[in-house]
């Protein structure tokens, strides 16, 4: 059954040709809609490989892939929304390690999900490459959280 008027009042990007975008870290762009199926537990990923930030000590650019795995519950991210709020970044100053915490407890703070993970995938900088890892389970999702920790660490 196709969503309604009702359901889709909040999202306002999509599909909005007079879409500007903002210059830096803006987390007021994210927009939800109702999740149709909150009694099944499954994943949305969205995979962002055109991250960029700034070094928050040269103002250099860094440049990385963002993967944002989670399980909803009640509401769910709007893409559009996402996207233009990644794009956010380009003009911030911070950490890679930073930059997913911030957008990990974004969305936490937004939806609500029953489990969150955000891992960047940053190119190297004089040599070295960061992986920064963050998530965040509800409280029947504490083991996941250590498990998916922990397999983190293997992957690397």
């Amino acid at each position: 059954m196709p969503r309604t008027d009702n359901e889709l009042s909040g999202v306002t990007l999509l599909g909005n040709q007079g879409t500007t975008y903002d210059n830096g870290y803006n987390p007021a762009l994210l927009e939800t809609f109702p999740n149709k199926h909150p009694e099944n537990e499954y994943l949305v990923t969205f995979n962002c490989p055109e991250f960029t930030t700034l070094c928050p000590k040269t103002g250099q650019p860094d440049f990385g892939k963002i993967i944002i795995n989670y399980i909803p519950r009640e509401r769910m991210v709007e893409s559009k929304s996402l996207k233009l709020y990644l794009f956010g970044f380009r003009n911030h100053g911070d950490f890679h390690e930073d930059c997913v915490n911030i957008i990990m407890k974004d969305l936490v703070k937004l939806m609500d999900p029953r489990y969150i993970e955000v891992t960047g995938i940053f190119m190297p900088r004089g040599g070295i490459s960061i992986y920064p890892f963050a998530n965040y389970g509800d409280a029947d999702h504490q083991e996941m959280v250590k498990q998916r920790l922990l397999a983190s660490f293997r992957n690397s």
